[in-house]
């Protein structure tokens, strides 16, 4: 095991003949001490013991060229699409299997003069026991000379800062913003595990640089539906290649400490972009009164709206906070039309690419229509007849959030003052309270009544919602609705305390889990102040900290043509250089973060 870790890691940097008497040496180690059948389960890998062309080799022919990997061991392909070429050609490589080795060929020719690398990490296995081969890069020219200079670094989300695995790194010679959508990259590499690239043997000049996750493998980025991260500014590589670079190693990806050795170069952070071309992708009436329509990109220029036959005075609209989709309802609660003629005069791109008013009008059926006789009577549940509503009011948010009250349908009476808020202290002796009421300025129907006093542990708070007095645009009442919480009990929960300072601008700050795939709470702060995350069970978690550029409340996404990055995301790192804060139970802690110093 020791001699083959030694081969793995120092391959590159022997010659081919030396590599084959240790392959030779091993494989008569092995022999010596191979168990009788049915004895410990093989765990080595594949080991190469030739390879055509030789590393490095010049002057390699360009048509029908085929390179061969001879292994020790029958190998097999387990992904082709990590056979990988670069440059990269249209069509990806092929491949055959020849006794112990492994023929890759290419259906178009190669071209002259350029520098080539067929990396093969994560494509092969042995044959018996499924022992993945750890990965090995060839180097040869169809030129006279081995282009020598490398850049290294990772690509992660730009949201989680997780990084990702597959992620096509590209490097252009042609500096325009089309060729990543046009062109095939002068280089290119695929990340491994830890989101980690190295594109090695390029030539010395300026490029522009990639990363696109590249779902249909034809090295070119889909806007519509890929994601893709860049760098501001032109590059030009400074390390030259010298096999003995951990960076061009490779490693067990369970090898924590040399994995994370690696200089990174370069850090790109990989978004979805919001479509360009503005048009009506969606629309649909999902009630006698109410529809949607949803446009193609964001920040939709609406001129007005309308349904023929409908007083323009009866229609309630609403954006969403990215104004890329419309929720339309009709405030008449008498009977409506089976068919609505819905339409909207709006900025749409034309066929060459401007924005220019259009007026589109859309037919829209009423999916309630039911045919009348007595069955009719049958389908109607009581939910439909009544002002549906929820309410939320967690314990362990409550105090934060307060109860939220949603409506399905826009209301026309609210009388909130008529709600009945009250307490009961731990000797069960009830008293009223006193609340606030706030529409949610991004959902009209959603409503935050907030208790005035603090809430106190041990206490049970009710909330009450008196029968027929709230009134939608159906021209239904409510159900009386009662709410009640108390806070959490559990006296081995925690308390994380954030003290946020230099706070220059809008951020968005949220506690995550230790996955980093679930909030668990967020608030948004424009100024000096110290966050209170009460109730926390013991656990892992991460602080991930978004500075909003623009105000909006939201996490923007970038813009490749603009050249605008995605809105800048981190993660607080503590002391120790770790992301995440270990809680344990009953315990106070508090963070100091420094806004300024950390985003600089």
């Amino acid at each position: 095991m020791k001699i083959k870790r030694i081969i793995t890691e120092f391959w590159p940097v022997v010659p081919v003949a030396f590599i084959l008497a240790s392959m030779i040496f091993s494989h008569s180690c092995a022999n010596t001490t191979t168990p009788p059948s049915g004895g410990p389960k093989d765990t080595i890998p594949p080991i190469i013991t030739e390879v055509y062309p030789a590393l490095g080799q010049v002057n390699v022919p360009t048509h029908k060229t085929e390179l061969q990997l001879k292994f020790n061991e029958y190998v097999v392909v387990k992904d082709a699409k990590s056979l990988f070429l670069s440059p990269p050609q249209e069509k990806t490589p092929k491949y055959k299997l020849k006794g112990k080795s492994v023929v890759v060929y290419f259906e178009n020719d190669l071209d002259s003069n350029r520098t080539y690398t067929l990396d093969v990490t994560n494509a092969l296995a042995d044959n018996n026991e499924g022992n993945m081969f750890p990965g090995f890069t060839l180097v040869f020219s169809t030129g006279s000379q081995i282009d020598s200079m490398l850049i290294t670094g990772t690509v992660q989300d730009c949201n989680t800062l997780q990084p990702l695995k597959g992620a096509t790194v590209m490097l252009y010679k042609d500096h325009a913003d089309s060729a990543v959508l046009l062109k095939r990259p002068d280089a290119a590499v695929k990340t491994d595990q830890w989101g980690f690239f190295s594109i090695r043997n390029i030539q010395d000049t300026v490029y522009r640089l990639y990363a696109v996750v590249d779902e249909n493998n034809n090295n070119k980025y889909d806007p519509e539906s890929e994601k893709i991260a860049f760098c501001d500014t032109n590059i030009r590589p400074v390390m030259v290649v010298n096999d003995t670079l951990p960076e061009l190693q490779k490693y067990d990806m369970e090898d924590t400490l040399h994995c994370l050795a690696r200089k990174a170069e370069y850090e790109l952070n990989v978004f979805k972009e919001k479509p360009n071309k503005q048009m009506v992708v969606n629309k649909e009436r999902i009630g006698a009164r109410t529809a949607y329509i949803t446009f193609m990109a964001p920040y939709a220029q609406i001129d007005s709206i309308w349904i023929k036959g409908v007083p323009s005075d009866k229609l309630i609209t609403q954006f969403n906070v990215m104004q890329d989709s419309l929720e339309i309802w009709v405030n008449d609660p008498k009977p409506q039309p089976d068919t609505f003629y819905l339409n909207v005069k709006y900025l749409k791109t034309d066929t060459l690419g401007m924005l220019n008013p259009a007026v589109d009008e859309f037919k829209l059926l009423n999916p309630d229509r039911k045919v009348l006789g007595k069955s009719s009577r049958k389908d109607i549940k009581h939910q439909d007849t009544i002002a549906v509503v929820t309410v939320d009011a967690k314990p362990e948010n409550v105090e934060q959030n307060g109860f939220v009250f949603e409506f399905k349908y826009p209301l026309v009476e609210s009388p909130f003052d008529s709600l009945k808020y009250s307490y009961i202290n731990p000797k069960q002796q009830e008293s009223t309270g006193k609340f606030t009421v706030e529409q949610d300025s991004l959902n009209l129907r959603r409503y935050i009544v907030r208790p005035t006093e603090k809430l106190m542990p041990g206490y049970e708070y009710k909330l009450k919602m008196p029968h027929r007095l709230f009134r939608d645009i159906n021209g239904f009442y409510n159900d009386s609705t009662e709410v009640k919480v108390s806070l959490p009990k559990d006296d081995k929960l925690s308390t994380l305390l954030i003290d946020l300072t230099n706070v220059n601008n809008k951020y968005i700050v949220d506690l995550l889990n230790e996955k980093r795939d679930k909030v668990i709470r967020s608030f948004v702060i424009e100024d000096d102040q110290v966050l209170t995350f009460p109730y926390v069970k013991a656990g892992k978690y991460s602080i991930r900290i978004t500075e909003d550029l623009n105000r909006n409340g939201v996490v923007d996404t970038g813009n490749l043509l603009e050249h605008k990055q995605p809105e800048k995301v981190l993660f607080y790192k503590l002391d120790d250089g770790k992301f995440i804060i270990d809680i344990p139970e009953m315990m106070e802690i508090e963070q100091k973060i420094d806004i300024t110093e950390m985003f600089k």
